[in-house]
C-alpha cells in the first residue's frame, strides 16, 4: 500500500503547513519591544527517501521513495513593521511599536494552495483505496 502511505505523508506535511500559517496569522498583530517581536515562520518540506537513495531506475528506485517530510521550520526573514503608537507600553523612545512582518495576502494565498494540496492527497488516497479494493475483488472472483 505504498500509494496510500505516500498520500498520508503528504497529508501530514500539509496539515503542519496549515498550522504554521495559522500561527503566523494569529500573531500578526502581536506587538512587543524591539528585538522580541514574533518572527513569522515557514515550513520547509520535500521528498523523503528510504534506504535506497542511490537507486536510479525501476523497482529499486520506487522502493526508495517514502513520500514527503518536513525538513525544518525556519524564520521567514521579514522585517518587522513599525507603527507610531506613542501610548503603547511597547513603544520605543520615539513612540514606535514593532509588529511582526506578516504578509496577510501571501499567507492567505499559501493557505489556499496548502488546502488544495491537502484535498489532492485525499483524492489520491481515495483512488488508491478503491484500486486496492477492486484488486481484492478481482482476486476473490478470479
Amino acid at each position: 500500500m505504498q500509494a496510500m502511505e505516500i498520500s498520508r505523508t503528504g497529508l501530514d506535511v500539509e496539515w503542519r503547513r496549515l498550522e504554521v500559517i495559522a500561527q503566523n496569522l494569529a500573531n500578526a498583530n502581536s506587538s512587543g519591544p524591539a528585538g522580541r517581536v514574533y518572527q513569522p515562520l515557514r515550513l520547509v518540506s520535500g521528498p523523503r527517501f528510504g534506504t535506497l537513495v542511490g537507486a536510479e531506475t525501476g523497482a529499486a528506485a520506487a522502493r526508495g521513495l517514502g513520500g514527503v517530510a518536513v525538513y525544518r521550520l525556519e524564520a521567514d526573514g521579514a522585517a518587522p513593521r513599525r507603527v507610531h503608537e506613542p501610548g503603547n507600553p511597547n513603544a520605543d523612545k520615539d513612540g514606535f511599536v514593532s509588529y511582526p512582518g506578516v504578509d496577510h495576502a501571501a499567507q492567505m494565498t499559501l493557505m489556499v494552495q496548502t488546502a488544495r494540496a491537502y484535498e489532492a492527497n485525499i483524492v489520491a488516497m481515495t483512488a488508491a483505496r478503491q484500486m486496492y479494493a477492486k484488486a481484492l475483488d478481482l482476486g476473490r472472483n478470479g
